[in-house]
């Protein structure tokens, strides 16, 4: 696929590893993507639905991946475009199907390679929704209002700061926002300059980290201590009433009211302690002492994708700003493009972004055409007269 392809996650096959393992084409293709590329699930998943679409497809004209030709290959693009898909849709599902044809034909499941021949519809990048500088003040001038606003529930206290752990993460390092959700629970403690990131692929690169992204991440685990001991502290609690009415029970003249103490000896009331637990912001006590920066109830251990989104539309409604131009990819844009408006250059933001191609990184340039036209303006020899 290109250059950035699909978003990454955890390791392994699409739908974890208890998925039926087949010995068919596609699953042939995606056990080499995962056992040789390290792909991760998210994007063995992507691939994964792109070839079930195909070969349903294919069904249709009656002949599968292992005869498939180029004319079925352009019909099935054509369907693609007219149910609706966008041009840069059409040239990814393309892309899949060109490395998987290469893989049956380099493994020689087939004797030739149908899409070697085949071009992709033209591709307009549209470029990124990028933040003002002032913008990302007000997010992370709220978020940090916020979080030091005093409320009554530990899992919200927690929750806000988390929030405001994310925003500073995400504006000073450019994380993918898969890259942050599987942060692990070391990086809080980190006392060096930067951090070890493992990015697509497996791949770790070295980012950059400044002392206010590490003082968000450890007001963040601080709350999450606050709000397990205020769990433990709320169980104790019930359990401690529980114990009190069994006694009261036992000490009254009807039986039926010390059975009902008993049953608060045996940790009913305790129970209810328990329940009092907020999970409703998605904050995990119980997983504190995983591996995980941001632990959850999820299958992962970590935080979801999605979660970290929600999150941060609820701050930009906090904030004023619009929640559909907020995303966590959109701070990963601001960092870039911010970056480069203020002189940096554009390999070194390459590095930091994780991009593998230089071509990724190209599509930040636009910041750069106010700066480039004032550099010529104050500093090249002819540049007042080049102003008129």
């Amino acid at each position: 696929m290109s250059g950035e392809g699909p978003k990454g996650g955890e390791r392994g096959r699409p739908g974890g590893s208890l998925a039926p393992r087949s010995t068919g084409p596609a699953a042939l293709f995606l056990d080499m993507m995962a056992s040789e590329r390290g792909a991760s699930a998210n994007t063995l998943a992507a691939y994964a639905r792109d070839l079930e679409d195909y070969e349903g497809f294919l069904a249709t004209e009656g002949v599968g991946a292992l005869e498939a030709g180029t004319t079925q290959i352009r019909a099935y693009l054509a369907d693609l475009s007219a149910r609706g898909l966008a041009s840069a849709s059409v040239a990814r599902r393309l892309s899949a199907l060109r490395q998987f044809h290469r893989f049956l034909y380099v493994e020689n499941h087939r004797g030739d390679d149908p899409a070697a021949v085949l071009e992709g519809p033209r591709r307009t990048r549209p470029l990124p929704k990028v933040l003002t500088l002032d913008e990302v003040t007000a997010l992370i001038e709220t978020a940090h209002a916020r979080a030091a606003e005093a409320v009554p529930s530990f899992a919200e206290q927690a929750r806000r700061a988390r929030v405001a752990c994310f925003v500073e993460l995400l504006y000073a390092t450019g994380l993918r926002v898969s890259e942050l959700a599987a942060l692990p629970a070391s990086a809080a403690g980190t006392r060096g300059e930067a951090i070890i990131v493992r990015g697509k692929g497996a791949k770790e690169r070295l980012v950059p980290l400044g002392e206010p992204a590490k003082a968000a991440m450890r007001a963040w685990r601080a709350a999450l201590d606050a709000m397990a001991q205020g769990d433990k502290d709320r169980a104790a609690g019930g359990r401690t009433a529980g114990r009190k009415a069994g006694i009261e029970g036992r000490a009254g003249i009807e039986g039926r009211a010390g059975i009902e103490g008993r049953a608060g000896i045996e940790g009913r009331a305790g129970i209810e302690g328990r329940a009092g637990r907020d999970t409703k912001a998605g904050v995990e006590p119980r997983a504190l002492a995983g591996r995980w920066l941001f632990p959850s109830a999820a299958a992962s251990g970590h935080i979801t994708r999605q979660q970290v989104a929600l999150d941060l539309k609820d701050l930009a409604l906090a904030a004023g700003l619009d929640p559909a131009k907020l995303s966590p990819h959109v701070l990963r844009h601001a960092f870039a493009s911010h970056l480069l408006a203020h002189g940096a250059d554009l390999r070194i933001v390459q590095t930091l972004l994780g991009h593998t191609d230089i071509s990724t990184t190209q599509i930040y340039t636009h910041v750069l055409d106010e700066r480039l036209k004032s550099l010529v303006r104050d500093l090249h020899p002819l540049g007042d007269s080049a102003g008129d």
